[in-house]
Formats: structure tokens, C-alpha cells, sequence
């Protein structure tokens, strides 16, 4: 019993530590649906407005912190030398949650994504 919900909790909770920054919960939701291809850069959405400083200091934290804790959680697959971003081995385990979270963004805070 303890095992079971053991682990139930440590994925909830791998899955909540994941998406508890904006840039990966951005990151997660646009491979829903399309996977960045060999050389893209992570992309900043649009409507984030952002300085070149802070754009330079976003695009440092994906490389050296976001990209790293997707992929170590198993969310993503990264390969830093070709910069491809796919979905990883656990990528179907937190789908449900990420598209539950779509299909309600009407009802959550606007920060959410």
C-alpha cells in the first residue's frame, strides 16, 4: 500500500515540480502538438515581452536549468550539441495533465502559460 501510493505521489509530484515554472509549462504544451526540429532555438512566445537582456538571461535559464530538468524528468529528450527538443519517454505520462490544463486555461490564472 505505502509503495503504491508512494510512487503515485512522487510522479504527481515530479510532474507539479516540472510545471511549476511558466517557460517549461510553454515548453511542455507546444510539443502537444509539434515537436521543435534539429537547430531550432527554444522559442520565447510572442507575447512575452521581453528586453534583450532578459531575453539573453531567458535563453541562459533554458539552456543551463529548464532544458535540463525536462529532460533529466524524462518529459523531454534534448541533444545540447544539435539543440532538438522532443518528446521524452515520460512525455505520455504528463500529457494529461498538460492537456487538461489546455482545454481549461479559460479558468486558470492568466500567468499560466
Amino acid at each position: 500500500m505505502t509503495s503504491r501510493s508512494g510512487s503515485a505521489e512522487s510522479g504527481l509530484d515530479s510532474m507539479l515540480d516540472v510545471l511549476s515554472n511558466r517557460y517549461r509549462r510553454r515548453l511542455l504544451v507546444a510539443l502537444l502538438d509539434h515537436n521543435p526540429q534539429e537547430g531550432d532555438d527554444p522559442q520565447v512566445p510572442d507575447d512575452v515581452r521581453l528586453g534583450d537582456e532578459e531575453l539573453d538571461q531567458l535563453m541562459i535559464e533554458l539552456r543551463h536549468v529548464h532544458l535540463p530538468k525536462l529532460a533529466e524528468s524524462g518529459f523531454v529528450d534534448w541533444d545540447r550539441e544539435t539543440n532538438t527538443i522532443q518528446t521524452g519517454p515520460r512525455f505520455e505520462e504528463i500529457r494529461p495533465l498538460l492537456e487538461l490544463m489546455v482545454a481549461h486555461a479559460d479558468e486558470l490564472p492568466d500567468d499560466w502559460l
